[in-house]
């Protein structure tokens, strides 16, 4: 059965909100918010990016929930995750995952843990153009 404190978990092909991520977790218990906010950078690998285009298994909104569910403890109030898939640009907001809880340790320590496991397990894959022409595929 779905935690009710997991607020959001979705895959989507249009901008996301910081705004919306932190209203998802908004809980009178919490004392304090960790925030992740991934986004698109102009470089990697020493190699400026032109921009990415994000896929997704079909099953990746449930690999998030599931994630979310699994950081989970008594001491969180809530937990929310949105990834953007489709083409995007330097700048863009690629992932955001926010977690409250009644203290600011808690907060912070799950939000890491969190992003950290959605990039380890999600099956969401990178595709970057990089600006001497070249690309490569991350994740797969």
């Amino acid at each position: 059965m779905d935690d009710p404190r997991v607020t959001l978990a979705e895959i989507r092909n249009t901008a996301l909100s910081v705004d919306e991520v932190l209203q998802a977790v908004q809980d009178p218990v919490a004392g304090g918010i960790g925030l992740f906010v991934g986004v698109v950078r102009d470089h990697d690998q020493n190699k400026g990016v032109t921009g990415l285009d994000y896929s997704a298994h079909p099953s990746a909104a449930d690999e998030l929930r599931k994630v979310a569910g699994e950081v989970l403890s008594d001491e969180i109030a809530k937990v929310a995750a949105v990834h953007r898939v489709g083409p995007l640009q330097v700048g863009d907001l690629a992932v955001v995952v926010a977690v409250s809880a009644p203290h600011r340790a808690a907060a912070l320590d799950v939000c890491h843990t969190l992003i950290d496991r959605l990039k380890q397990t999600a099956p969401i894959w990178k595709h970057q153009s990089f600006t001497d022409g070249s690309d490569e595929w991350v994740g797969l």
